[in-house]
């Protein structure tokens, strides 16, 4: 899955009941898409699954959450399949797959039952929010192809402002005096963190902000039009996967055209569905997170995520970081950790 798509997950935004995982970074995705795909609303674990300790299942969600995104960096830098749009689609499409053969045979999909969706909740929910987050998980994909993935985890941070500034705009929240400290701390640190970036590229600069800004508004418009709706992230992903996936294939012939189908013998089915399978399991690792610590252990266990990421693109592909941006980045994380400890409010 895309980067955001780690979604990408990772971090309580505010104002909207996000799960911890689906953003402490928050690709991602989603970083969305940082990361996998994050959870349409509040995350609602079965009592019927089994449930696993956090110190078993952080540490394998804190791998598959990094693998998606060296993963996919590899792909389009190391092997130059420099196609965003069609892997976030292939993957898009691996996991509508995915999540109904799931659903026939275990029961991590039992949420489903519960979820009920019809034609005019689809037009007027289902649909815009799949834009949106189509959006975001090409726009998250497409910066790697022009930033290192240390600077694109550092710009992530600033997710947790966008949305408070949209909430504070559209006035689903008012802003008060702490609140607004924290966004002068995130909004410092990674404004030092991009003025110590050496190799500071403005169109990918801009292509991650408008990842954050659709991330952001995809967030707040789950708030607004899925108020109190439960989905854990499997559940989120057997419905927006298909309508994502129709989105980004139409949208393929005006970005990409037949460039990425030409170019798939040279990359080979092992290391496409390889890719996809990573992404996949992060979705399924994160319905078992759900639960498996408090709100804060799993804010740290993300932020621990983020630095052991960014030191891993400076290991494995010599991204230079300057001290200025050690120290914009930490600044910006205590802002993180103290807005997580405030409950968003």
């Amino acid at each position: 899955m895309s980067h955001e798509e780690e979604t990408h997950q990772e971090q309580q935004q505010p104002v909207i009941e996000k799960a911890p995982y689906a953003q402490l970074e928050i690709e991602d995705g989603t970083d969305e898409q940082d990361t996998a795909l994050p959870p349409p609303a509040t995350a609602s674990p079965q009592n019927s699954r089994a449930k696993l300790s956090a110190t078993a299942i952080i540490p394998v969600w804190i791998v598959l959450s990094s693998g998606v995104i060296i993963y996919n960096n590899h792909l389009y830098n190391a092997l130059q399949f420099r196609y965003p749009v069609f892997l976030v689609t292939w993957h898009l499409t691996f996991a509508t797959v995915g999540t109904r053969i799931l659903q026939r045979t275990t029961n991590l999909l039992d949420g489903s039952k519960d979820v009920h969706v019809s034609k005019h909740m689809f037009i007027r929910s289902i649909l815009p929010i799949g834009l949106l987050f189509s959006g975001s998980l090409i726009l998250s994909n497409t910066a790697y192809l022009y930033l290192s993935v240390a600077y694109i985890q550092m710009l992530k941070a600033f997710t947790p402002v966008a949305i408070l500034l949209i909430s504070w705009a559209s006035r689903i929240q008012d802003p008060n005096r702490k609140l607004m400290v924290i966004v002068l701390m995130i909004s410092c640190g990674v404004a030092l963190a991009s003025h110590g970036e050496l190799h500071f590229n403005l169109y990918g600069f801009a292509v991650q902000a408008a990842a954050v800004a659709f991330e952001a508004s995809r967030l707040v418009m789950i708030q607004v039009l899925l108020h109190g709706l439960k989905m854990d992230p499997l559940v989120s992903l057997h419905y927006y996967a298909p309508v994502c996936a129709l989105i980004n294939l139409a949208v393929i012939p005006f970005t990409e055209g037949f460039a990425p189908f030409y170019d798939l013998p040279r990359i080979g089915p092992l290391i496409l569905i390889s890719n996809a399978l990573v992404a996949f399991l992060l979705n399924v690792a994160a319905v078992f997170l759900v639960g498996a610590g408090s709100g804060l252990v799993l804010t740290l266990a993300g932020v621990f995520k983020d630095i052991l990421l960014i030191s891993g693109s400076v290991l494995l592909y010599g991204a230079p970081i300057t001290p200025l941006q050690v120290f914009g980045y930490s600044v910006a994380l205590c802002g993180l950790i103290l807005f997580k400890m405030s409950g968003g409010k």
